[in-house]
């Protein structure tokens, strides 16, 4: 579990207005409505360097606020360029050694990794566990939060030996800090049962998350969106093991619960769409993926717009569904708008821009148009090929 820093707290009574609306724009975020937060947020931030001055703390705390909220809606470019912002003023201001600061150049680690930048991201996680460590101590919670980007980093990159042994020391320190039954380390133990999965050690990951799901049904009940989340990550580990009927039957589950609890709309029940479709997918019960998909597409058009990568993911698995239940056509049509799109938003260098290619080519070549795929598989190798600074470590997954 990622931690992205956005803080929300009120101001003394010559502001009590600008107070309201961060409030009300903060309680938008935690409903998930991210477009009337970011409404309300652009003009506190105008209103606030309008009273108080581009160099003053409540300004800087507005724009990391709406930075998280560009974030969180897919503007990963003007979340940058906010937070970059942000972290020079503060060290200007505060010392590179500020919390805030720390704070600051952790939320931007996090956005130059949702933008591709991993390096970029690693570099900037490793000078905050380090500054942390030196100034906090490696016991501290932000000491240990940082230890836990960095892993998700590591692991992003394809580091997963770092990650994992990271992973296992946050976990240990969290195990003695706080007792094995702390929500922290629950979510410490979830991530690193995701990081055992990915190194193949799904016998680990499995009872790892057994062991997560069983304790946070006894303390926080079977409703709780952190039971739901590691229900999910469950039925994901039995996937992985062949257990797919398994699966089905926990993703279903979670589907369930969430459109319950949360409503069809929320982020979470997309993300329970996509998983159980994807697993009927394996299933080869491609109709009921296809119209699982075709909702969920819909909805993360109306609740994100069309432009935010989650949206486009979506596109990209339907896109797939259609190949498999034979409509070539529509299957090529929806990946060429996901390939066009990601170019845009992206860039070509871009890994999920790449898998787009690499997609769509192997649509063209089954359709019987092997030009076509064969000028997308060069413009792929070329694009691998080329020193591009942080994306070119960058391979195909």
């Amino acid at each position: 579990m990622i931690n992205y820093r956005s803080t929300f707290f009120n101001f003394d009574s010559t502001l009590r207005g600008k107070a309201s609306m961060n409030n009300l724009a903060g309680t938008y975020q935690a409903r998930g409505k991210t477009e009337q937060a970011e409404k309300l947020q652009e003009k506190e931030l105008s209103l606030r360097k309008e009273l108080l001055g581009e160099h003053h703390p409540d300004t800087l705390t507005s724009m990391n606020n709406l930075a998280g909220t560009y974030q969180a809606r897919g503007k990963t470019e003007q979340a940058e360029k906010l937070q970059e912002t942000v972290l020079s003023l503060q060290k200007e201001l505060l010392g590179e050694h500020h919390p805030h600061t720390l704070t600051s150049m952790n939320n931007l680690a996090l956005t130059y990794a949702a933008r591709g930048m991993s390096e970029n991201a690693e570099k900037l996680q490793e000078t905050v566990l380090s500054l942390r460590k030196e100034l906090l101590g490696e016991h501290h919670p932000d000491t240990l939060t940082s230890m836990n980007n960095l892993a998700g980093t590591y692991k992003a990159r394809g580091k997963t030996e770092q990650a994992e042994k990271l992973q296992e020391t946050v976990l240990s320190l969290q195990k003695e800090l706080l007792g094995e039954h702390h929500p922290s380390t629950l979510a410490s133990m979830n991530n690193l049962a995701l990081t055992y999965a990915a190194r193949g050690k799904t016998v680990q990951a499995e009872r790892l998350q057994e062991t997560v799901l069983s304790l946070q049904k006894e303390l926080l009940g079977e409703h709780h969106p952190d039971t739901l989340t590691s229900m999910n990550n469950l039925a994901l580990t039995y996937k992985a093991c062949g257990k797919t009927e398994q699966a089905e039957k926990l993703l279903e589950t979670v589907l369930s619960l969430r459109k319950e609890l949360l409503g069809e709309h929320h982020p979470s029940t997309l993300t329970s769409m996509n998983n159980l479709a994807l697993t009927y997918h394996d299933l080869g019960k491609p109709e009921q993926a296809e119209q699982l998909q075709e909702t969920e597409l819909s909805l993360c058009k109306d609740l994100l717009g069309e432009h935010h990568p989650s949206t486009l993911t979506s596109m990209n698995n339907l896109a797939g569904t259609y190949q498999a239940r034979g409509k070539t056509e529509q299957a090529e049509k929806l990946q060429e708008t996901v390939l066009s799109l990601r170019k845009e938003l992206l860039g070509e260098h871009h890994p999920n821009t790449l898998t787009s290619m690499k997609n769509l080519a192997w649509m063209y070549q089954a359709h019987g148009k092997p030009m076509q795929a064969q000028k997308l598989q060069e413009d792929i190798f070329s694009l691998q090929k080329e020193p591009v600074g942080e994306h070119s470590s960058n391979q195909l997954p």
